[in-house]
Order: structure tokens, then C-alpha cells, then sequence
């Protein structure tokens, strides 16, 4: 039989719950349902107060907010120093050799004999430019945020809000991705808990709000075997609710229990190094997206609020993308976030175009970047391993 006890203080047998009904004496089977309180998943809209500079705002975030337009005249950018020389000296002969026995030493199945043995014949410089511009931003957001309510300040209504340009943030490292948050002052507000409707508990959905469920050991009977007792549940045919350790109800897990929660606008503050490079193509046969893994001398800096697109330089192609660049990032990124700086970088990347003979035949490979990497994609001692 299952009496119901109610002597058990501090328990909550349901009672607040009109979807409870205590299970019969001796009645197995699975737990009534319980009602249908569960609160909603978000918060509902009346929830949030109007505030003034916010009426976009929404829960989960309402966009970039555009910056507003300077109080001051944007500094022009200055003219670019004058560019240095635009080459450097190829690299040796021992020094292409060298890289490519590394090369074959990192691979387990090559054999380093072509890479010792082989007889270099020519060596091409095909140096390479890559043009790099960087502008870094400063962009600003806001949504509604709660939090459970253990007593901090309720400042609502008590003055009108900083607008969300105008709360000072700290001081970003320049080209260097970094965020912050800051609770809107003069937003905050106490509300009921949404999600439990202001009890602080919740139903148990294990036990769909009863404190019990059926025994799994004898399925309800209350016995084992024909006429044993089942040990498990003492005979009563069910067993109390491990995840709610009987009490039919769960403390809420957005208020944590406190019932009130502290509403409040949440400014996101987010700092973004925009990049975007362009590099040359160096007709030598290699594929460019090499060229992206390494780093080559650097020729050219210029930093700036903001920078002024190259006028002259070796190869026209890096000039068109300079114009390119600086126009379509100030462009872009201008109507969404704050422009802070922005750097133009050009690099010399090294290529050479090493020939080789070995055992009559010609093969070829390439060494580049400051990292002297190599490339032989028809390397002519292979094997294949097998690991065992």
C-alpha cells in the first residue's frame, strides 16, 4: 500500500500544484501529470520597462548600434613615409638545400637521398608582395538581461540613461580582439521570476511533481517473487524522487530561488581587428595559399586613425588593392561600429624555384618564406608505410 504521510516537514506533497493527486492505496503505475506551470522559456516582453535612448532593445540582443557622429572634425590622415627599397638579395644555394633535407627528414616516408644527393642545377627568384590592412573597430550593442535579485540597487526611473555611446569603456589594446560588458546604469528594475511565475520552485519533472515515482524493482506491486515484500521500496510500491529527493519540486534555476529577479539593459562593448590582405601572384607554379602560412620581411608600415591608400609602389597591382582596401573598409565598417586605427603592412615574401637532378631526371621544388618552408609536391623517393 502507498499511504500518503504528510507529517514529513518542509515537504511539498503538491498541494500547490492543483495537478496533483496522491496515488491511490495500492495503486501502481505512473504518476498523474503534473499541471502546466511551467513558465515561459523567455521573458515576455512586458517585462522590460521603456527607457529612454533603448526602445530597440530586446532580450537576446537588438543589433549594432551605430555610432553617433562626431562632436569634432576626424584628424586627416597623414601622407605615408617614403617607402624604402622593395627587394631583398635571393636566398643560397646551401640554404635552398638544407631546407629541403628538412623537408624530407619530417616526412616519414620520404628517403632523404634526393634531397642529399641531387645536384641543384638553377634556382629562380620569383619574391613576392602581400599587401595587409588592418582596421581596427569598436562596436556597441544592447539587450535585456536579468539576473536573480539578492538585494542589489533598483535605480530605474531615478535619472534618464547614459546613451550607449556615451558610457566610457576601458581602453582597448590596439589590433588586439578583446569585449566587454557593462550593466546600463539607471535600468535596473525587481520583477517576478518568469520562469516560475514568482515561487521560487518549480515541478519536478522526473516525478512530474509527486516527490515519488514507481519502483522500478517490482514495477508498483509492492512485491517480488509472488508473495516477498520488495526491499527496494519496503512494500509501498514506489520510491521517492532522487532528483528532487522527494519533494515534488525543484528550486527555479533562474532566480536560483529568490522568486525576484533584477532586470537590467546590458551594453556589449566589442573590439574587432578587421584584416584583409591581398599578395601577388608570383607566376612560379606555386599555389598561393602557401603563401598564407608564412611570413615574409616586412618592407612598409604605416599606422594611423586612419590611413591614406598607397599613391606608388613597384607593382601597380598593390596599389589598386590599397585603394581598394582603405576605401572599402572605411566604407563597411564605418555605419556599424567606431573606426579606432588602422595599419597597412607590406611584406616581401620569398620564393625560389629550385631544379635538381637525380638519377637522370629532373625534378623541382620550393623554398619560401621567412620560415624557409618547402613545396615538392612530386618528391621522387616515396614509400608507403605502414604502421603497426
Amino acid at each position: 500500500s502507498f499511504p500518503v504521510d504528510y507529517s514529513q516537514p518542509g515537504k511539498d506533497y503538491g498541494l500547490a500544484n492543483p495537478g496533483y493527486i496522491p496515488a491511490a492505496a495500492g495503486a501502481p503505475g505512473f504518476a498523474p501529470p503534473a499541471a502546466d506551470t511551467q513558465g515561459p522559456s523567455a521573458p515576455p516582453a512586458s517585462m522590460f520597462d521603456s527607457m529612454p535612448g533603448y526602445e530597440g532593445t530586446i532580450a537576446g540582443g537588438g543589433g549594432f548600434l551605430p555610432p553617433p557622429m562626431p562632436a569634432y572634425p576626424a584628424p586627416h590622415p597623414e601622407p605615408a613615409p617614403e617607402q624604402p627599397q622593395w627587394n631583398i638579395p635571393s636566398i643560397t644555394e646551401d640554404t635552398a638545400r638544407n631546407a629541403f633535407i628538412l623537408f624530407a627528414k619530417s616526412k616519414c616516408c620520404y628517403s632523404s637521398a634526393p634531397a642529399k644527393e641531387g645536384v641543384i642545377t638553377d634556382m629562380e627568384a620569383f619574391n613576392t608582395y602581400r599587401y595587409r590592412l588592418e582596421t581596427f573597430t569598436e562596436s556597441r550593442s544592447t539587450e535585456w538581461s536579468h539576473e536573480p535579485y539578492a538585494g542589489q540597487q533598483v535605480d530605474a526611473y531615478i535619472q534618464p540613461p547614459p546613451g550607449p555611446w556615451d558610457l566610457p569603456a576601458k581602453t582597448p589594446n590596439f589590433f588586439v580582439d578583446d569585449k566587454q560588458t557593462i550593466k546600463v546604469p539607471y535600468t535596473s528594475s525587481m520583477k517576478p521570476c518568469h520562469n516560475c511565475l514568482g515561487m521560487g520552485r518549480k515541478p519536478c519533472k522526473d516525478c512530474a511533481g509527486c516527490g515519488n515515482k514507481v519502483c522500478w524493482v517490482c514495477n508498483g506491486s509492492g512485491y517480488r517473487h509472488g508473495a516477498d515484500r520488495c526491499n527496494h521500496c519496503n512494500g509501498r510500491g514506489r520510491e521517492n524522487c532522487n532528483r528532487c529527493f522527494g519533494q515534488g519540486s525543484r528550486q527555479c534555476d533562474t532566480c536560483h530561488g529568490k522568486q525576484q529577479l533584477l532586470v537590467y539593459i546590458k551594453l556589449n562593448v566589442k573590439w574587432t581587428n578587421n584584416s584583409d590582405a591581398y599578395i601577388v601572384d608570383q607566376l612560379s607554379g606555386l599555389q598561393g595559399e602557401n603563401l598564407s602560412k608564412v611570413s615574409g620581411k616586412e618592407l612598409f608600415r604605416d599606422t594611423q586613425y586612419m590611413v591614406y591608400p598607397l599613391v606608388s609602389f613597384p607593382d601597380p597591382s598593390v596599389v589598386s588593392a590599397s585603394q581598394h582596401l582603405v576605401g572599402d573598409h572605411q566604407g563597411k565598417y564605418s555605419q556599424t561600429s567606431r573606426i579606432l586605427q588602422q595599419r597597412q603592412i607590406i611584406e616581401l615574401i620569398p620564393v625560389t624555384k629550385v631544379t635538381y637532378t637525380w638519377k637522370g631526371n629532373s625534378h623541382i621544388y620550393f623554398v619560401y618564406g621567412n620560415e624557409f618552408k618547402v613545396d615538392a609536391d612530386n618528391y621522387p623517393a616515396t614509400c608507403c608505410c605502414t604502421v603497426m
